[in-house]
């Protein structure tokens, strides 16, 4: 029985920093086109998209190329000729949202279903693979018992993706239109504003502030390494990654930590196998905390918990590493936790203001005065620091040592590969197997010296046989299948082993296979509804025809078209403010003198002259975030649609 592949799938906001996550033991990358894609500003010509996909294919690493805006008619055809430039390119998939893209002639190239499409229900994700997408990417919201509900309503072929690691977005994604109702940039189309990290002030029906100030729709960062294991078990088999807007770094270092995890995995847990070939060493040791997060959270994967949110600051707090102990004209002294802690010119350092407020220090030189104490000298004046005094905890969340050490190459991946060397009627010939039994064999015309001395000829022969340097080869075996051990000159071997590294990489490239696309059921699958309103984000004639065609009686354009001018929800989350504050009514219930008392009532978020209702549906669990398109953004120009109005 072959093991089940588990794939880790890096992002990359550029080709360079895509190779580097395959180098750090990424099995998959995705990266954003030159349009269209759910990151405006984190486009990639195809050329660049051509680089990155040849790199991965030497370790039988994919590329997904995101392709996950919802288009208006006036794009589906720019939409379809980029994606056959793309298979041109070498792309194994893409990640799309808009179903209208399933209408046109596209190449065979295979198909994932994007976050954007809010999985959430075992008859979403069947419909979905029932029209021809081979990988779906599950809502982050799920717990376990949720994704086991899905896996069991799936085929084994189609593969569930979670996101593992990075930032999380508050709302159901593809279920947030504030950033269109209130700017004109449509989140759906790549361009949030991200009005979830601003802090609001929150009331209760009487106007009275139950939080001020606050990031209450801004949660902390998704890390899910402690779940790994577990979403396995339920069905995961494709690990991802957020970040196409992160820089190198980040994706270096994540990428290698969760590589780490997995491969320790495999190990214990023979059923199961890497995507990719080849084995990653590191120059460091990965670190989560080493990178920008909010401070982390699992999220809803094991159910709901009330320490989800960030409201202090959508800001990296970074790690604690002191307190102050003086403060001078133009420095301040910082006892560290720890004798280990080093500070460097240009580090980063901040701490919580009386108002909570996050506030940033930059070195601008630091000098060790004893045991644990720094001097550190910022770069902006001391005045400018406010509530800066001695007892103030100290975090850094900028550590130039461990910039330094990513900046330099920190990873080798190589291949294993079996060498063997035999004689022929008038020389030698050199055999590679790799790991995935790929065979190359190149023959060359040499005399067959006696060795005066066997055993260092014999040496002489493994040694520049194994010779694999910076090749993606690492030698697992060399052997000689000779009648002596001959001497051979060491040029002679060394041409004789970069010619059969040459026709290995020929084969592998050769043997490589882009995964083939799905195709959907015959009769078409029913969608499970038969009436989409704007949440559908049915934004073009084409995805109408798609919804018509399977089943949907009543389809409502996308919010973007701007019918939908009244309230509407902006917003579905799973996270719930009431619950956060502890308000809900679930919390209260069996509290002596407070059950019954407490009710689910709207609340009111407040952000300058932005108001916007928060309303509660307890039974599903579910906040809708309630607001109206402005009036400025209902002028601006639209792509007014007609689909059905009423039933026909």
């Amino acid at each position: 029985m072959q093991p089940h592949q588990l794939e880790l799938l890096a992002p990359a906001r550029d080709a360079g920093i895509g190779i580097e996550a395959v180098n750090h033991g990424a099995d998959a990358v995705y990266i954003g086109g030159p349009s269209f894609g759910a990151r405006a500003a984190a486009s990639n010509d195809v050329a660049d998209i051509a680089r990155l996909a040849e790199h991965a294919h030497r370790f039988n690493a994919r590329v997904f190329v995101t392709l996950n805006t919802i288009l208006r008619d006036d794009e589906l055809e720019p939409a379809r000729q980029q994606i056959w430039q793309l298979y041109d390119a070498g792309v194994d998939a893409l990640i799309i949202q808009d179903m209208g893209l399933l209408e046109l002639d596209l190449p065979p190239v295979q198909l994932h279903a994007s976050t954007q499409t809010d999985i959430r229900t075992p008859e979403k994700a069947r419909f979905l693979q029932d029209v021809g997408l081979s990988q779906i990417v599950l809502a982050r919201e799920l717990d376990l018992e949720q994704i086991a509900a899905i896996r069991a309503a799936t085929r084994p072929e189609t593969t569930l993706e979670f996101f593992v690691h990075g930032a999380l977005c508050v709302a159901y994604s593809g279920q947030c239109y504030i950033s269109h109702a209130h700017t004109g940039r449509s989140a759906n189309r790549g361009d949030c504003s991200q009005a979830c990290r601003l802090p609001y002030q929150v009331t209760d029906m009487d106007g009275r502030i139950v939080a001020h100030d606050k990031h209450v729709l801004s949660m902390k960062d998704n890390n899910q390494s402690g779940n790994l294991e577990a979403l396995i078990d339920v069905g995961i088999r494709s690990f991802k990654i957020e970040g196409r807007y992160k820089d190198m770094g980040y994706v270096k270092n994540i990428t290698a930590h969760y590589r780490t995890l997995l491969d320790e995995l495999i190990e214990r847990r023979p059923e199961f196998a890497r995507a990719s070939s080849g084995r990653t060493t590191f120059a460091f040791t990965p670190d989560p905390n080493q990178n920008f997060n909010r401070e982390f959270t699992d999220y809803f994967v094991d159910g709901r918990k009330d320490d989800i949110g960030a409201f202090d600051t959508p800001k990296n707090p970074g790690l604690f590493i002191g307190y102050v102990s003086k403060v001078g004209d133009k420095w301040v002294e910082l006892q560290t936790d720890s004798s280990d802690i080093v500070l460097n010119n240009g580090d980063g350092l901040c701490y919580y203001t009386l108002q909570k407020d996050l506030a940033g220090l930059a070195i601008n030189r630091a000098e060790k005065v004893g045991a644990g104490v720094w001097r550190v000298f910022p770069k902006d004046p001391m005045t400018s620091f406010k509530d800066l005094r001695a007892g103030t905890l100290v975090n850094r969340n900028r550590d130039m040592n461990w910039t330094r050490l990513l900046d330099k190459p920190s990873s080798e991946r190589r291949i294993g590969v079996w060498l063997r060397l035999d004689e022929t009627a008038d020389g030698f010939a050199l055999t590679l197997t790799d790991e995935d039994g790929n065979t190359a064999t190149v023959n060359a015309v040499h005399a067959r010296e006696v060795a005066k001395d066997a055993a260092k000829a014999e040496a002489t022969l493994r040694e520049h046989l194994g010779k694999l340097g910076t090749t993606p080869f690492s030698a697992m075996g060399i052997a000689l299948e000779l009648t002596q051990p001959w001497f051979v000159p060491a040029s002679f071997l060394n041409a004789l082993r970069r010619d059969a590294v040459a026709a290995l990489e020929v084969t592998r490239a050769a043997a490589y296979q882009r995964p083939p696309r799905a195709m959907p059921v015959e009769p078409p699958a029913i969608y499970p509804e038969d009436t989409l309103s704007y949440l559908a984000n049915v934004y073009n004639h084409k995805a109408r025809d798609f919804y018509a065609k399977h089943g949907v009686k009543l389809i409502a354009a996308a919010y973007e078209s701007h019918e939908e001018t009244g309230e509407v929800s902006l917003m579905i989350t799973k996270y719930c403010v009431r619950f956060s504050l502890s308000l809900c009514p679930k919390q209260a219930k069996g509290v002596t003198g407070v059950q019954g008392t407490v009710r689910a009532a709207p609340l009111t978020l407040i952000n300058g002259s932005e108001k916007l209702t928060l309303r509660f549906d307890c039974k599903p669990c579910e906040m809708h975030v309630m607001g109206k398109l402005k009036p400025a953004v209902a002028k601006a120009s639209a792509t007014p649609l007609t689909f059905y109005k009423t039933r026909p």
